[in-house]
C-alpha cells in the first residue's frame, strides 16, 4: 500500500491524500478544501479503479478559466506517484 499527499496548485482544494495498493488500484482518496460534493463524487468514482485509468480520464480537465482543475491535479498527483 502506498500513501501519498499531494499539495495542489491553482485550485480551490489544497491537498489530495491518495492510497494505492500493490495492484495499482486506488483504495482511498480524500481532497482537503474545494467543492465538497463534487470532490466526494470524484473520490467515489475513482476508488476501486486502476490509478493509471483514472489518470488518463481526468488529466487535462480545466475549471473555468483556470488551466487546471481538481481532477487534473489528481491526475498530476498520480503521475508523480509513477502511474
Amino acid at each position: 500500500m502506498t500513501h501519498y499527499c499531494y499539495k495542489t496548485k491553482g485550485t480551490c482544494s489544497q491537498m489530495i491524500d491518495i492510497e494505492v495498493n500493490e495492484d495499482g488500484i486506488i483504495t482511498d482518496l480524500h481532497f482537503t478544501g474545494g467543492c465538497n460534493g463534487n470532490l466526494k463524487g470524484i473520490c467515489a468514482l475513482a476508488k476501486g479503479h486502476k490509478a493509471a485509468e483514472v489518470k488518463a480520464l481526468l488529466g487535462g480537465i480545466t475549471c473555468g478559466s483556470k488551466m487546471t482543475s481538481c481532477p487534473d491535479q489528481l491526475a498530476r498527483a498520480l503521475t508523480e506517484m509513477g502511474f
